[in-house]
């Protein structure tokens, strides 16, 4: 392709976050272009946006709708290749749908929808479209993470026998006792926005994503405890999960919002029959290499001794860390090749592209709606599933 992509976006105005996050992937490896969005549900909010970001005002709407038709109408020339949706999870379904309808490529954020329900609905709007449809469950985009990945598909580890993946923060300990006000308040903590879980569908989904990207498994059965602490929340601020997958192998995956002191410590740590593997976020440079009888190695992000895909991933030499916007980008990289084969005709390459999908979507809404059903049985065990 000789041109950048592109980009459209629904959400991510003013004094969102996560909306930032996105432009400044999208914009690193200088593939990408901002041209269009409806940046928020207020008219008025999503005007200004589009005055932060040097947008022509014309391609910036005042809702999500009108900007799917009003950019479907324009040439090919002009309008976008595909759409970024950073909006709240109740929302997700009906913007990824209006623009797969229209034509549009898309990009979302986790968690795929606001329901199992909705993500299966979805997964079939997507297969049917044959678009590009990415998740950014942005964490799959570290260089470590992609090795520790390649790791366990060589057979380095042996078989796997345990998996541990937990994600602490603390940010919200303080309204445990009322000391703190403001994260009760939090959107995620709304089920009429955020779905059926607070802390695992927000952060113990990335945990899951993470299990299933690195050692490729699949759960096969779930006993849940999901607890809500902060009190008049609706919605569980912790989590403690025990998994049974498909392969034999057995987990935990643990997920809180009041673990005081945490920041946000998500770490996987794969037990098998040769070697184990540990990585945690928070130092996402290095990459644990544990024996039974030998010394454990680190392997370093940047190094030639690394397996391609984390070489592809890395964008400095070894000794200048990399980190969270970088993975992100390598999310929107990935896509953007995909986007940009389908634009020029192109075949995927045989191994395809290295991106979460709808599926991964699909069985990240079942991980949820899984929890929150067995967390509530008294049975406990419930089967996952089948997708």
């Amino acid at each position: 392709m000789n041109r950048k992509l592109r980009m459209g976006m629904v959400g991510g105005g003013r004094g969102a976050f996560i909306g930032q996050v996105h432009r400044m992937a999208a914009n690193l490896d200088g593939k990408i272009e901002l041209v269009a969005g409806c940046f928020s549900s207020d008219p008025e909010v999503s005007r200004l946006s589009g005055e932060d970001f040097f947008l022509d005002p014309v391609r910036v709407y005042g809702g999500y709708a009108e900007m799917a038709a009003a950019e479907a109408a324009l040439p090919i020339s002009e309008r976008i290749d595909f759409v970024s949706i950073v909006v709240r999870n109740n929302m997700h379904f009906d913007v990824a749908k209006t623009f797969l309808q229209a034509g549009f490529h898309v990009v979302c954020d986790k968690p795929l929808a606001y329901s199992l329900e909705q993500g299966l609905e979805l997964r079939n709007i997507v297969k049917a479209s044959g678009l590009v449809f990415a998740l950014t469950h942005n964490y799959t985009g570290y260089p470590m993470v992609k090795e520790a990945r390649r790791m366990v598909q060589d057979g380095e580890l042996g078989r796997l026998l345990k998996i541990v993946a937990e994600y602490p923060q603390g940010y919200a300990v303080g309204d445990v006792e009322g000391a703190s006000q403001g994260q009760i308040s939090n959107w995620r903590a709304d089920p009429k926005v955020a779905g059926v879980s607070n802390a695992i569908g927000d952060i113990g989904s990335h945990a899951h994503n993470l299990v299933r990207y690195i050692c490729g498994v699949e759960v096969d059965e779930m006993c849940a405890e999901l607890t809500a602490f902060i009190p008049g929340r609706e919605l569980d601020d912790d989590g403690n999960i025990l998994v049974r997958f498909k392969s034999g192998a057995k987990g935990i995956i643990y997920a809180s919002q009041i673990s005081n002191g945490d920041e946000n410590a998500l770490s996987i740590r794969a037990y098998g029959t040769k070697a184990s593997i540990e990585w945690h976020q928070e130092y996402p440079n290095d990459l644990i290499v544990k024996y039974a009888n030998a010394p454990r190695h680190v392997y370093r992000r940047g190094n030639d001794y690394l397996g391609d895909a984390a070489k592809a991933n890395t964008r400095t030499p070894f000794a200048h860390p990399e980190g969270f916007i970088e993975a992100f980008a390598n999310v929107y990289l990935a896509a953007a090749r995909a986007i940009a084969d389908r634009v020029d005709g192109n075949a995927p390459p045989e191994d395809g592209y290295d991106f979460p999908t709808v599926d991964d979507g699909v069985a990240g809404m079942a991980f949820i709606e899984t929890a929150v059903k067995s967390s509530k049985s008294k049975e406990k065990w419930i089967k996952f599933p089948g997708l």
